[in-house]
């Protein structure tokens, strides 16, 4: 009988509704590709097992990945990153190996057998390393902004008094954002994941999980006691998290 397995699928920024529904949205278009190609030998079977197979699979996945990843990536969590990496796919991988294996004996009549479970469990850590690593090096890349011909699109959002002003940092205080730019400083509602989208077109990126800050405003970098601080035109002091300094690092910002 074939072998096949399932395994856990991107989910979206950390605390951000619109994320975790893409990420949702990609499970579902993968179990339907995996379904219509008859993926790890799966043809044979009809269309429609194949389908509630990949979904079933490719949904939970994503969900219960997504659930163990917030734990190990959110803020102030452990410091290595490839650590962290390889702890999350074993704890992925061991039990989802039993999920796929039962999955596997619904779906195709496959035996629930011990000694399969140790070549399946390598084969979906495999995976779900891989899985994993792409989806922590891409949300890290969704970090930054980059500056482009045209204006951000936040700029349309920032009140009168501060129009036409240089946005240095966006600071998240509960359900408003502090705008700390060149003409002073103000509250507008909106969530920082949000503006962070609507950012690009300045070159920054977000430092904290409550600060996004403006390359040109950065003055100073200071670091001290495992952490960094930026300090920023007009005096503001930005915390820079563990979970971004190595992005930073690697970019030259501290």
């Amino acid at each position: 009988m074939p072998r096949r397995f399932g395994m856990s699928l991107p989910w979206g920024p950390y605390g951000d509704l619109k994320g975790w529904l893409r990420g949702l949205a990609v499970s579902v278009a993968a179990a339907v590709f995996m379904a219509l190609s008859g993926a790890f030998l799966t043809e044979p079977s009809p269309i429609v097992v194949r389908l509630a197979y990949w979904l079933v699979l490719m949904v939970l996945g994503y969900l219960f990945g997504s659930t163990v990843a917030q734990l190990f990536f959110g803020e102030g969590r452990t410091r290595g990153l490839w650590w962290r990496i390889g702890v999350v796919s074993l704890l992925i991988a061991a039990p989802y190996t039993g999920v796929v294996s039962l999955a596997s004996h619904l779906a195709f009549g496959e035996p629930l057998s011990l000694r399969r479970l140790p070549p399946l469990f390598l084969t979906v850590e495999l995976v779900t390393l891989v899985v994993v690593t792409l989806n922590v090096l891409v949300e890290r890349g969704l970090v930054e902004t980059h500056a482009t011909p045209g204006p951000a699109k936040f700029l349309e959002r920032l009140p009168l008094k501060l129009r036409g002003a240089e946005v240095w940092a966006v600071e998240a205080e509960d359900h408003y954002l502090r705008l700390h730019t060149s003409k002073g400083q103000d509250l507008i509602l909106m969530r920082l994941a949000d503006a962070v989208a609507e950012l690009e077109g300045i070159e920054g990126a977000q430092v904290h999980r409550s600060w996004w800050v403006a390359r040109d405003a950065i003055t100073d970098a200071k670091r001290g006691d495992g952490r960094a601080t930026l300090t920023l035109k007009g005096g503001a002091e930005a915390p820079v998290s563990r979970t971004y300094a190595g992005y930073l690092r690697e970019r030259g910002w501290i």
